[in-house]
């Protein structure tokens, strides 16, 4: 196949490769249209670099000429037909989800050790589920994130400032709108066919969602309460009020659809002092920025406070921290990311204006009593200098310029 142009995104080829040629199934996860394929395009070219003779299958789920390919049997016959006995084969699988029982089939090629196995999917249960229940021990989950800010200024070709972050929080990540242009109707145009795609095949005909109309309900919901602490029990009773019945669980099913499609990430509760996850009560974020506008709408921009904190989320995610809510008695920090035994502790504001600002966000920090580092972030510049008591004040380009 011819691969088609792309721009390289080595935060993730950099990761991945180390175990290409490794006897372990490498997995890229991630919301559908964020460039899964196209990092597989730059391994595949990597190899071809390296081993110019080794054999690459590539089939890709959604493409047409692979339509034949409906189950795993489908599957393994493809690529038997394909393997060279006496090359290096490499098995490369596009949106593997879309093959029923594909893990029968990825179980069977791994141990014949037939080939080097590298596939992607737009839907968690793949791990949680299919994956881990046939392939435990046996694989390698790489997330892929729509783009970093740093991302976004390189492939726009765009210089680090005020004016590209906010272009950065009005347009999101998503690759392909390098093709569309940062004009005002184009990108959301884009967008919002991109929300309908997930939507309906990602999150509806995958997880057989029967009230679409409510699913789009509860979407525009979260796109409205960015930061907020949800509760099912709370949207029930509300709804409940407005003649609408429906049950926390069912309400708590379809959150699970979003979050299983990537499309919206959940960040718990947990209690700074007793590392306790609380159950009850837990906040939403949007995987890209762009797609959360297109949904909520344009018409104004009341929200900045929500994108920061979508923003701030997102960064973390993407160098890899599981983020948290955390709570300290009855004070909330925003945000406690947690990797491989470090931590950092944000709290995010949209300026610094005044003393009670000032006081409740640097206040909420200093009352951790640990070492690890600690961040304001607003979107005016520091009032401070940098530096307040130990805790770093950023403006929101900076702190997305952070590499931790």
């Amino acid at each position: 196949m011819k691969i088609p142009f792309y721009i390289e995104r080595p935060v993730y080829t950099n990761k991945i490769s180390p175990f290409v040629g490794k006897q372990i199934i490498k997995v890229l996860t991630g919301q559908r249209r964020v460039g899964k394929s196209y990092i597989v395009f730059q391994l595949m070219d990597s190899i071809k670099a390296s081993n110019p003779d080794a054999n690459l299958i590539y089939i890709n789920c959604e493409l047409e000429q692979f339509f034949n390919i409906k189950t795993h049997h489908d599957l393994l016959n493809y690529v038997r037909q394909h393997l060279r006995p006496n090359d290096d084969n490499y098995l490369f699988i596009d949106e593997i989800q879309e093959v029923s029982s594909y893990e029968l089939a990825l179980r069977s090629l791994f141990a014949e050790n037939a080939c080097d196995i590298t596939c992607t999917g737009s839907n968690a249960k793949m791990l949680s589920g299919e994956l881990a229940t046939y392939l435990s021990g046996r694989y390698i989950e790489f997330n892929i994130h729509s783009l970093s800010y740093m991302e976004f200024l390189q492939f726009h070709k765009l210089a680090p400032s005020h004016e590209s972050v906010l272009q950065y929080l009005k347009y999101g990540g998503m690759p392909y709108l390098i093709q569309t242009g940062l004009q005002e109707n184009l990108p959301f145009e884009y967008l919002r066919n991109v929300y309908s795609t997930i939507l309906l095949k990602d999150v509806v005909a995958r997880e057989n969602i029967r009230n679409v109309a409510f699913l789009e309900n509860l979407v525009q919901y979260l796109a409205g309460n960015v930061g907020s602490l949800f509760s099912a029990n709370n949207i029930s009773r509300y709804l409940k009020s407005q003649q609408i019945k429906m049950s926390p669980q069912l309400i708590i099913n379809y959150l699970k659809a979003l979050t299983n499609a990537f499309f919206v990430h959940r960040a718990v509760r947990t209690n700074i002092e007793g590392l306790k996850i609380f159950e009850v009560g837990e906040k939403y974020y949007f995987e890209d920025l762009g797609l959360r506008n297109a949904v909520w709408g344009q018409s104004q921009r009341t929200d900045m406070h929500q994108l920061l904190e979508n923003a701030v989320f997102l960064h973390l995610k993407q160098k890899g921290y599981n983020v948290f809510v955390g709570q300290l008695g009855k004070r909330e920090i925003d945000f406690v990311a947690e990797k491989e035994g470090k931590k950092i502790y944000v709290q995010v504001c949209l300026q610094l204006s005044n003393q009670a600002t000032v006081k409740r966000e640097f206040g909420n920090l200093l009352m951790i009593n640990d070492n690890f580092p600690k961040y304001v972030v607003s979107l005016n510049e520091p009032l401070m200098g940098e530096d307040y008591k130990g805790i770093v004040q950023l403006n929101i380009h900076d702190f997305l310029m952070l590499d931790f």
